[in-house]
């Protein structure tokens, strides 16, 4: 019994290392190969890299390409960036998201992309704290103030949905009817997106007493 147990904790451990690598691999693959596809700099051929004293085989005509152009994005990132900080770059943001808004269907998408991106450059200091909200009799939701507030004194707070944090329900919510909680927004973060599953402290976690493990199955 003790053995049983002991290979399904050590599969289990060895599945938590290696399967977020296989996905983080996996994807910075499938962008390679996008961006190797794309024909974005046809200048950079094998004669271009042969002038340059650089090797001229097909992997590295591809990968001079995929390069060359995340320079590119970089640079325009980083030209985008400096222009939002000055009043024009303000005005030209309001007018982007202003005719974005005026296209049905595409609007969603543009606005929950932003959003998405605000939250992932931002990080979570933007956040406010984590509050519990009983939506039903005896059932409490994880919601996130927004530090906003409604006419008539209500607290609007956001109730994302799990483990997609990107959607989700805008409430405005009596004061009294939530319950604030000592816990970190990571901590809360962490929760929702891996479904409850999440060791938001493993400082407190249980060790594991595998010498008493090895000493049962010795018996």
């Amino acid at each position: 019994m003790a053995s049983s147990t002991s290979w399904k904790r050590d599969f289990a451990s060895g599945l938590i290392v290696l399967l977020p690598l296989l996905v983080t691999i996996y994807v910075i693959f499938y962008l390679y190969s996008i961006l190797a596809s794309a024909a974005v700099i046809p200048a950079i051929d094998a004669e271009l890299l042969s002038a340059l004293g650089l090797p001229s085989s097909a992997g590295f005509e591809t990968f001079a390409r995929v390069f060359t152009t995340l320079i590119i994005f970089i640079l325009i990132v980083f030209s985008i960036g400096y222009l939002m900080r000055t009043a024009f770059g303000d005005l030209v943001e309001r007018a982007i998201d202003d005719v974005m808004n005026h296209v049905p269907g595409l609007r969603v998408v543009y606005n929950a992309s932003k959003m998405a991106v605000e939250t992932a450059v931002s990080g979570t200091e933007d956040l406010q704290a984590p509050v519990k909200l009983e939506v039903w009799d005896g059932m409490r939701m994880t919601a996130f103030k927004t530090g906003q507030t409604t006419d008539d004194g209500r607290d609007v707070l956001f109730l994302p949905t799990a483990p997609n944090i990107t959607t989700g329900y805008v409430v405005e919510v009596e004061p009294h009817r939530y319950e604030e909680v000592d816990e970190r927004v990571e901590e809360a973060l962490t929760r929702i997106l891996s479904a409850g599953f999440g060791d938001t402290d493993r400082s407190t976690a249980t060790p594991i007493p595998v010498a008493d493990e090895e000493e049962l199955a010795d018996d």
